[in-house]
């Protein structure tokens, strides 16, 4: 797979960083990572979590039956770690090229300031 990884597949793989867990656990977990910005569906992440088995990035890790309903555990594989990583110390440098830049003076000697005033350009 490559980087740079789309923000729904880095939260699902970062999720996962800390333990297995089932679908429904994901998504609230997605949820909450990205404070509420990310609201992924059932059938979204279903097919995320396929391309993510298929790529080696993450495996069933087991599955069980609750209600009669089996849920399914993932986990992040060794490969998914190593995905995560780079893109998490790649976002880390940008972020830190983006902060260097706001923090130096501009020519006029002022720093710099975006010119939308709190909204994203």
């Amino acid at each position: 797979m490559d980087t740079p990884l789309r923000e729904p597949t880095f939260l699902i793989l970062t999720a996962l960083a800390g333990q297995p867990m089932h679908g429904y656990g994901l998504i609230g977990e997605v949820s909450a990572l990205s404070e509420n910005r990310v609201s992924l569906r059932p059938g979204t992440l279903y097919g995320a979590l396929d391309r993510l088995t298929d790529a080696g990035l993450v495996h069933v890790d087991r599955e069980e039956m609750v209600d009669g309903r089996l849920r399914r555990y993932y986990r992040l594989s060794p490969a998914g770690k190593t995905i995560l990583g780079k893109e998490a110390e790649r976002l880390r440098r940008n972020v830190e090229a983006a902060t260097t830049r706001l923090r130096a003076p501009t020519r006029t000697g002022r720093r710099a300031v975006p010119r939308t005033a709190g909204r994203l350009a």
